[in-house]
């Protein structure tokens, strides 16, 4: 497999930050006014992977617009299916490609009938256990520890003979935070072997040790545990969204009997762009080097203005702002960068996605300007 043939991030000059003319207008305790002419705006919002996709996908894309006409294959499917096998070190029969989430939530659900549980930590993204309240799931929400992590010991306290699954995202979304790997497999072990665990691993790639922290290690040793991945983040193909599951063989065979995972539902180019994603061996080293140089970054800056924050292990930071979300957004709207919703119970707390380092340095320069004295 070829790796990335003169991979480079691009635009990782600084630009000058524009003084902001002071006004009557108070914003916290200081006072100034849009820019004559307002900046181009910045979207820190949705964790996307700013550098891109490899620079493998753009060929394989432009190989693959002769066969639009084409509907995706089952060898196509096949294809990546083995490639992401290969990758894990599980049978491709593990393997389901697919925006499974909803899906998944859905057909659990259903399987057992109404009034199964399904346990998640909050805040979080409740896409799955959404899905499954919609045909009668029961969704038991637990709250973070105070590391605003997965709180792993509530969670196990709440199984229960009607618990269907256990979602947890690690690292989590919105903290960034990830499990501590003894205490997460000391979790695992201790679950009975009928409650299937679903972990959301969308950010794993920027985290300090992905091999040692994925729970595909628990799938392979035969425990009771789904892992989904996307394609939207790190590999940087959110216009192309594609995910896929490494399950138990007898949950990716149930889940295969859905309809879950066939070709027709998938998109032909998607899977182009995904495979030639897999077969570049150095594009996500690059990207999870060149995200942790600018979260330090963040992590400092934010260290300087005194503002508490996880310590994030994802593509993005995590902050008190020590007032109201809202007007820490305004202000830095103002300046047009857009950062992330608020995610309730925590509503002082601000999430920035890493950008590229002129995008974070202007970001950087906002939020010090917003707590000027």
């Amino acid at each position: 497999m070829p790796a990335s043939p003169g991979f480079k991030f691009t635009n990782l000059r600084l630009p000058k930050i524009a003084g902001l003319v002071l006004s009557g207008v108070a914003l916290f305790t200081t006072l100034w006014a849009e820019p004559a002419v307002a900046p181009e705006p910045i979207q820190l919002t949705l964790n996307e992977n700013p550098f891109g996709p490899s620079p493998l996908v753009a060929p394989a894309l432009q190989a693959g617009l002769k066969d639009l006409y084409r509907y995706t294959t089952v060898d196509e499917a096949a294809t990546l299916a083995t490639a992401l096998a290969e990758k894990d070190g599980v049978t491709p029969e593990q393997i389901v490609l697919g925006d499974l989430l909803e899906a998944l939530g859905l057909q659990l659900s259903a399987r057992g009938g109404t009034g199964g549980e399904f346990i998640y930590s909050v805040p979080g993204y409740p896409a799955l256990v959404d899905a499954a309240a919609r045909v009668g799931g029961v969704v038991i929400s637990v709250p973070l520890n105070a590391q605003l992590e997965n709180d792993l010991s509530e969670i196990a306290a709440k199984v229960n003979p009607r618990t269907r699954a256990i979602f947890l995202v690690n690292p989590h979304n919105p903290s960034g935070t990830v499990s501590d790997q003894k205490a997460f497999a000391d979790f695992i072990r201790a679950l009975p072997k009928e409650v299937l665990v679903i972990v959301d691993e969308a950010y794993l790639e920027y985290s300090d040790d992905f091999a040692g922290r994925t729970a595909v290690q628990f799938t392979k040793a035969g425990a009771n545990v789904l892992v989904y991945r996307t394609f939207a983040k790190a590999y940087g193909l959110a216009a192309l969204p594609l995910g896929y599951a490494v399950a138990p063989r007898p949950v990716a065979d149930f889940l295969r009997k859905q309809g879950l995972g066939g070709p027709r539902e998938l998109n032909r180019l998607a899977l182009v762009a995904a495979l030639a994603s897999v077969r570049d061996r150095s594009f996500l080293a690059q990207v999870h080097d060149a995200v942790a140089v600018e979260r330090n970054v963040w992590h400092s800056v934010l260290a300087d203005l005194k503002l508490r924050h996880t310590d994030s292990q994802a593509n993005f930071v995590y902050f008190d702002a020590g007032r109201p979300h809202a007007e820490i957004a305004a202000a830095l709207k103002i300046s047009g960068v857009i950062v992330g919703r608020a995610f309730s119970p925590y509503d002082n707390w601000v999430r920035i996605t890493v950008g590229l380092p002129s995008e974070n340095a202007r970001a950087q320069s906002a939020l010090k300007r917003a707590y000027r004295k």
